[in-house]
């Protein structure tokens, strides 16, 4: 299972991946599900993956095999965030039916994007992508979107990020979500992959990968569990009625 997170925000853009692929207990890997693609000064483009590795990673090789042959059609081509999620769904598509026509059988195969950036003279777009190829926008009434095990990080995006929020802030806010979604369910691990793009800076960002003894995450996060269980020590006592 996978955990993968992005926000589309006033001020830019987050993503965390987490790393964890495992087909049983006894066969648990590390992969990578946060590529980056990108001109420097002229778009930048990130793709969040869940789901079947396979079909994942055949969809990344196939976009990347467009750019290195210089399909007429590819991600540096298109001249939208738009076309570049119609590109994605319509590659993420045409791998599953390579596989098999049944369309009962194709769900073992599925798989779910997150794609996000921005193209020069454009604005910032985000996306997520279904299997089938059709996709939805994030907005600044929703401005997140979740693939993977995202209940047990659900909550705290729900109460506390805003389309306004800083950029640090939203950070906070995104890693608390992986550490909520890390002590409960044991699918999903470490490394995290973290990227930050600032709006119409039209970079590259490179990312930073997270690991385990990562300080400052270590630090948020007992910081965390310190204050839920404060709150939860400062809340009203329960009045006599509960106990009758």
């Amino acid at each position: 299972m996978t955990y993968c997170c992005a926000l589309r925000l006033k001020e830019g853009l987050v993503f965390i991946s987490d790393t964890r692929t495992n087909a049983g207990v006894d066969h648990i890997s590390v992969f990578r599900k946060l590529y980056t693609f990108g001109i420097a000064g002229d778009r930048f483009i990130t793709i969040q993956t869940s789901g079947n590795l396979a079909t994942t990673q055949s969809v990344i090789g196939h976009l990347k095999n467009q750019l290195d042959t210089h399909q007429e059609q590819n991600l540096y081509s298109v001249n939208t965030m738009f076309e570049v999620a119609e590109l994605v769904g319509k590659t993420l598509k045409a791998i599953i039916s390579d596989v098999t026509a049944d369309t009962q059988d194709q769900s073992n195969y599925y798989c779910s994007l997150l794609v996000g950036g921005q193209i020069k003279n454009q604005e910032m777009q985000l996306y997520n992508i279904y299997p089938q190829g059709n996709f939805i926008c994030a907005t600044s009434d929703t401005p997140y979107f979740q693939i993977g095990e995202s209940k047990y990080g659900k909550p705290i995006l729900d109460r506390a990020l805003r389309y306004d929020m800083p950029l640090d802030e939203a950070l906070r806010c995104s890693l608390i979500s992986f550490d909520s979604t890390l002590r409960s369910n044991v699918s999903v691990g470490m490394p995290l992959d973290a990227l930050i793009y600032h709006k119409d800076r039209l970079n590259v960002p490179i990312g930073k990968r997270i690991y385990q003894e990562d300080p400052y995450f270590e630090n948020i996060s007992k910081a965390w569990s310190d204050t839920l269980k404060k709150g939860l020590q400062d809340l009203p006592v329960p009045t006599a009625d509960y106990f009758e």
